[in-house]
């Protein structure tokens, strides 16, 4: 199965947690349909990209990344590559390479969708990320290290995080629920 279909399979699948949520999810699978290349970042304006917030064990905190070009907190993701099968397995390596935690790994299934501009991703700056949320749970004692794509990681307390947005207020509520 190519990654653009799992993609499709997996948005088709899954059950939104609220109308807004449908509402992308619905967005999501409309640009797939529409996209044949639309997983990767050479299709402009919108392509998906993978993600993975990390809660500690107790689910108290959570662990971000200060992002290098963003100069913002977030979870970790990225775009997906050619070598990726599978949504999941995009969030599962964007999160090694960028938390330094060699042994996280993403639980299946999606928690969040959420679209986003991203004006530093292209010459235009009418660049969309449709980013598909995952979630994993660090093992107690998890040293995270700083990877050449962020200026900082560390834990935040899941009701202490610094400029918090909607989108990552929800994204920790929803992974919260999941534990």
């Amino acid at each position: 199965m190519s990654l653009h279909a799992d993609a499709l399979a997996t948005l088709r699948a899954w059950a939104a947690p609220s109308a807004p949520q449908e509402s992308l999810r619905q967005r999501y699978v409309a640009h797939l349909g529409a996209e044949p290349a639309g997983v990767f970042k050479s299709c402009v304006p919108d392509h998906l990209t993978a993600s993975c917030v990390v809660l500690s064990d107790d689910g108290s905190s959570v662990l971000l990344t200060h992002h290098r070009k963003a100069r913002r907190w977030f979870q970790f993701g990225g775009h997906l590559e050619q070598n990726d099968e599978t949504l999941w397995a995009a969030a599962a390596r964007e999160l090694r390479e960028e938390s330094g935690v060699p042994d996280l790994v993403p639980l299946p299934g999606v928690v969040q969708l959420s679209e986003h501009a991203v004006p530093f991703c292209a010459p235009s700056g009418d660049v969309h990320h449709l980013d598909v949320r995952f979630l994993a749970v660090a093992p107690a004692g998890a040293v995270p290290a700083v990877s050449e794509e962020s200026l900082d990681v560390r834990w935040w307390p899941v009701d202490g995080v610094p400029d918090p947005d909607p989108d990552m207020v929800e994204l920790i509520k929803l992974a919260q629920a999941r534990l």
